[in-house]
């Protein structure tokens, strides 16, 4: 087991790269829904995963970024 874990995590790891992003560059928000927690509506299986592109206003810490509200 402890092999098996090993190669997968090589494998991972040699396909891995940090992402770094910018103010004014466009991302997509990814949706998912929480265990637990009723989704708002019916979820489907082909519903789609990520919400249309954001503009990044401002970086607020090495992880964190500001998306537009609305």
């Amino acid at each position: 087991m402890k092999a098996a874990r090993s190669r997968q995590k090589a494998y991972a790891d040699q396909r891995w790269r940090p992402l770094e992003f910018t103010e004014g560059d466009k991302v997509f928000l990814k949706v998912s829904t929480m265990k637990g927690v009723m989704p708002v509506g019916r979820r489907n299986k082909l519903d789609p995963q990520y919400v249309r592109p954001f503009k990044i206003l401002e970086r607020i810490g090495p992880l964190a970024d500001q998306l537009p509200y609305h």
